[in-house]
């Protein structure tokens, strides 16, 4: 009886576990989930040969109740037939065998005691081990139920984990990026890009500076020659004549 106590004691400590408060305390809540599954499946395998073991001792204990109530009523027969035959032998006058039947007959009665005494003795010790048994299958179906119960949670926490994991890589390559902005780069290429416009720019702004320059000069060598001739043309005692300039497209390749 105190293994079956056992049994039972450590079958409802199982059963009555917290598994969340467990996995809160744990630093490692997956291991702790695997190593739980292991040790709750070992002992639902325990408990399975113990509930068997307990079954199968109560079904031989009322097997023995069954044989000796059968043999009870058995024997009560056999008293009541040897009575019966005492009683007829007695009538007959027949004494001596009356009596040796009525000794059988007692005989009989007291096996009929007997196996009633060892059918009385069994009841109470069947009716505990039936409730021991039905608590002890209780037990195992409320195990099962925890186990599943595990096996949910384990799969649960390794799929969050799993998660997690995905998301923590997600965030990391998120800050390299924050980190090495490649527009970053992107931005000083377009800087320089406009520098490099702005200078081409430029050259073109002097190369049209220094063609403004050489029209200029044309201008003013039309204005020099008119003067020259205008002189001329006093020294002469003659009317000045007026010489129109006309501009002179510079030659490609001159200088001018």
């Amino acid at each position: 009886m105190a293994e079956k106590q056992t049994i039972l004691g450590r079958m409802a400590q199982l059963a009555k576990a917290n598994i969340n408060a467990l996995i809160d305390r744990a630093e490692d809540p997956e291991k702790l989930l695997d190593q739980m599954v292991r040790d709750y499946t070992n002992s639902i395998v325990e408990a399975e040969d113990a509930v068997a073991v307990t079954i199968g001792n109560l079904r031989l204990a009322e097997a023995d109740h069954a044989e000796d109530v059968a043999a009870a009523a058995e024997w009560g027969g056999k008293a009541m037939a040897a009575s019966a035959k005492a009683d007829q032998l007695r009538t007959a006058g027949n004494v001596v065998d009356a009596d040796r039947f009525d000794n059988l007959a007692k005989v009989a009665l007291g096996k009929q005691i007997a196996s009633e005494g060892e059918a009385a003795a069994a009841e109470p010790m069947i009716a505990s081990q039936t409730d021991v048994v039905e608590r002890l299958k209780a037990g195992l179906v409320q195990m099962k139920d925890k186990l599943e119960q595990l096996r949910s949670k384990r799969d649960q926490l390794v799929a969050r984990a799993k998660t997690a994991q995905a998301q923590s890589q997600v965030q990391e390559a998120i800050g390299s990026i924050n980190v090495l902005d490649p527009t970053s780069e992107v931005s000083r290429f377009e800087e320089k890009v406009r520098r490099e416009e702005a200078r081409v720019a430029g050259q073109a702004e002097i190369a049209a500076s220094s063609l403004d320059a050489q029209f200029e000069e044309l201008e003013d060598a039309g204005e020099t020659l008119e003067i020259e001739a205008r002189l001329a043309a006093l020294k002469g005692g003659s009317s000045p004549v007026v010489i129109e300039a006309t501009p002179v497209a510079p030659q490609i390749g001159s200088g001018l």
